[in-house]
């Protein structure tokens, strides 16, 4: 299955999806437009197909006491194939990091960083990122608020492509 293969009601389904994954299969089906049974076999599909990935909830970060996020912009010394790897295996170890992404540009990678408090982030900083083989530069920035947050993709947008209309 790829982008352009998809027909309308399957790119509906994750939309819904996407906006409420905690909706039955029937609510799921209504709001679609088919029955139950087909709706519940192209959900499987679509998850089979790579299209989901997963379901979770969103969890309040400060809820939880996770006051501090900070955003860690990090410079490698060597950006060989099995450097990078050795890297991103390392992000995947460290629980304060919750998304990495190797970025093109001045940095190769950006780290979005929860930490109870500013001293929790600064140990992980100086113990064990700062001392990580291969990181030459750290830059962080603390986030003071934020003012969006929407998971997934836009489908307006893809609605608008697959339409001829963008």
């Amino acid at each position: 299955m790829s982008g352009h293969r998809l027909d309308a009601i399957d790119r509906k389904i994750l939309a819904e999806l996407q906006a409420d994954g905690r909706m039955t299969n029937v609510e799921l089906a209504r709001r679609v437009g088919i029955s139950a049974p087909p709706c519940l076999r192209r959900v499987r599909t679509l998850e089979e197909g790579g299209y989901i990935r997963g379901y979770h909830a969103e969890v309040d970060a400060k809820a939880l006491g996770f006051d501090v996020q900070v955003f860690a912009m990090v410079g490698l010394e060597r950006q060989a194939e099995q450097d990078l790897a050795a890297f991103e295996a390392r992000c995947r170890d460290w629980p304060l990091v919750r998304e990495c992404h190797m970025l093109n540009g001045e940095v190769d990678f950006i780290l979005k960083c929860v930490a109870p408090d500013l001293g929790a982030f600064q140990r992980f900083l100086t113990e064990e990122l700062l001392t990580s083989p291969n990181v030459g530069s750290v830059k962080t920035s603390l986030v003071i608020r934020g003012a969006k947050r929407e998971p997934g993709v836009p489908f307006d947008v893809l609605e608008r492509r697959v339409s001829g209309r963008d």
